[in-house]
């Protein structure tokens, strides 16, 4: 997994945090209708329960409120990464204009940079040529090698076919 910049750290931090609000929210909402339920079953109890089951909905519409809040706040740095990802590569693109015209305005910088191409086109093509040689050593050695079988296994067939053919001159 690649690694992880502050910005998507915070974000996705800010995203599970919103997450868990939003299940305490529900399961605070869950318990609210719960109350409820039991608030009308029991009639000695209707007042207090009447009470709780209030402070238990405020309680309720803070947390789900305060999610929303998050969630919105996880969007927002959603968004102001897009932004931020676009200016870093407008900027590193200018830095690369701004390189490559230093570099091309003077010659001796063109002929420094001609000759690191050089260089890393021999390496390249030296590298290529390598693989290729040591490639085509291992399918000589396996055309060898089957080769030697084959004959093997031939002369051992033309030994089989001569004895028989001294089995029928005998028989004959």
């Amino acid at each position: 997994m690649a690694t992880q910049t502050a910005t998507q750290r915070k974000a996705a931090a800010k995203r599970a945090a919103a997450t868990r609000k939003q299940n305490s929210a529900k399961r605070s909402a869950s318990a609210t209708r719960s109350s409820a339920g039991r608030t009308s079953a029991s009639a000695s109890q209707t007042s207090r329960s009447a009470q709780r089951t209030a402070k238990q909905a405020t309680r309720t519409a803070g947390r789900q409120a305060d999610a929303a809040a998050t969630r919105l706040g996880a969007v927002g740095r959603q968004a102001q990464r897009a932004l931020f990802i676009q200016v870093g590569a407008a900027v590193t693109v200018g830095d690369k204009v701004r390189e490559t015209a230093r570099t091309l305005s003077h010659l001796d910088r063109v002929t420094k940079e001609l000759d690191r191409f050089e260089r890393r086109g021999t390496r390249a093509l030296s590298r290529r040529q390598r693989s290729l040689i040591r490639r085509r050593r291992e399918v000589e050695r396996d055309v060898k090698s089957a080769q030697r079988t084959v004959e093997r296994r031939a002369d051992g067939v033309r030994s089989d076919v001569r004895d028989l053919a001294e089995q029928v001159r005998e028989l004959v």
